[in-house]
């Protein structure tokens, strides 16, 4: 069985506009073969339902950055060992809860000395200004689990050091996004990427799976594949040193995604003829 793991903005969206229309005969290659399509974000769950009704995907999913992981009732015929029930949903948290995070971002802040802005201070007009998203969208992202997202504003970069590794010690987790550093409780995207190959195993035995993303937070999950392809864009050179093997796409964004599926499709295609 194949599986494509995949980040949305920058990678299957366009990182400014939203859109996806060059990924459209990839998506409907995954459909017609009924290849499973996870998405793995930093997005929250309401972020991530809508693009999973746009897109026309029913598969599980990856919320706010490995925070939780969220698969259909009935998706698996076997029940999902520590999860719990939400809304035609078996869930497994990774993740701590959104209120602590918020909590430890600001003692962070307190103890170096370094200024930060959060999502949790932002309104959705001012989430929607800053990340170029309608104002919809912007409400969808503030309804945050297990993720906070965060901009630095102290010009200091030895105040930068501080407060990241005052997150880490006390015991959290901060990454970077394409847009954003977030703080998270110590989950990431390889954790949760890696316990749903797991699950597919045993649902299927034989899987092949593709990762693809842009941003330094898929770095370690697309360790977890066994295709991993890096999605052009800034952050391009210093994933592709992180991940032995990785394919980097010429195109950034969806027309790169697109590419490297149809790319992969075929070849794997071939591969099991």
């Amino acid at each position: 069985m194949r599986i494509v793991f995949t980040d949305l903005d920058g990678t299957l969206l366009g990182e400014q506009s939203y859109g996806y229309e060059a990924a459209r005969p990839a998506l409907e290659a995954l459909r017609t073969r009924r290849i499973p399509l996870v998405l793995a974000s930093s997005k929250t769950r309401a972020e991530i339902e809508f693009w999973r009704r746009k897109l026309r995907i029913h598969d599980p999913f990856i919320v706010e950055n490995g925070g939780a992981i969220f698969i259909p009732d009935g998706y698996f015929r076997f029940p999902v060992a520590s999860s719990r029930c939400v809304e035609g949903y078996s869930v497994v948290e990774l993740g701590c809860p959104h209120e602590l995070l918020v909590e430890v971002l600001a003692m962070a802040s307190l103890e170096s000395g370094c200024r930060v802005l959060s999502f949790s201070e932002w309104n959705a007009e001012q989430i929607s200004l800053r990340c170029g998203m309608p104002l919809e969208m912007a409400a969808l992202a503030k309804q945050r689990e297990y993720d906070e997202p965060f901009e630095i504003q102290s010009p200091d970069p030895a105040a930068h050091r501080k407060l990241l590794d005052a997150i880490k010690g006390m015991g959290f987790v901060w990454t970077r996004g394409g847009r954003f550093y977030h703080v998270t409780g110590g989950n990431d995207k390889y954790q949760a990427v890696s316990m749903l190959i797991r699950y597919y195993q045993r649902a299927h035995e034989e899987v092949s799976t593709l990762g693809l993303g842009d941003g330094l937070n898929d770095a370690a999950f697309l360790t977890a594949v066994d295709h991993p392809v890096v999605i052009a864009s800034r952050h391009s050179g210093l994933l592709q040193e992180a991940i032995p093997g990785a394919c980097v796409t010429v195109q950034p964004g969806p027309a790169g995604w697109n590419r490297a599926v149809l790319d992969w499709l075929d070849q794997t295609s071939l591969v099991q003829r």
